[in-house]
């Protein structure tokens, strides 16, 4: 009996786990973690659904958190690769147009010099 309240608390429990630590963390969340967050409270959401199907919700919001988890990190990780290397051209880029601009002024500057205009 007791043991069949805890299970039916378990995903409550995990829920607000899961929030006091997102909460407690310092800064901005990362892609990364924002995919870990939301797999997990999503597979724990499914995982209580199915689990409650078969009769064991706690269980099935267990192993579905932890598998939403898992999934959402990895899918966040992808996306903050792909943020990074963006960046990263982005910095190039603008680099590029700054050297552009450099050298289009000194290109002025020498026809300038040289009676062209």
């Amino acid at each position: 009996m007791v043991r069949s309240a805890i299970m039916n608390r378990a995903p409550m429990l995990f829920l607000a786990g899961t929030l006091l630590i997102a909460g407690c963390a310092g800064g901005s969340l990362t892609t990364r973690e924002k995919g870990a967050g939301i797999g997990a409270v999503g597979g724990a959401v499914a995982g209580g659904l199915i689990g409650a199907a078969v009769g064991h919700p706690g269980a099935g919001a267990a192993i579905g958190g932890a598998l939403g988890l898992g999934a959402g990190a990895i899918v966040g990780d992808q996306m903050q690769g792909q943020e990074n290397q963006s960046s990263t051209q982005n910095e190039s880029i603008r680099q590029n147009q700054l050297e552009r601009d450099r050298q289009q002024a000194e290109i002025d500057r020498l026809r300038r010099d040289r009676g062209e205009y």
